[in-house]
């Protein structure tokens, strides 16, 4: 599986939000990042 293809700062901003290393964002398939994306932005909303 190929890279994510997201700019290093967007890469770090989720990072930071996932509370996760930066590595493993870039490597997280698409559809489990675009999923805790989602579960962020809902949480935020509450």
């Amino acid at each position: 599986m190929k890279p994510l293809q997201i700019s290093a700062e967007t890469a770090v901003k989720i990072a930071e939000k996932l509370n996760i290393p930066v590595e493993q964002v870039i490597h997280l398939p698409q559809h489990i990042l675009m999923q805790k994306l989602i579960e962020i932005e809902k949480g935020t909303k509450k």
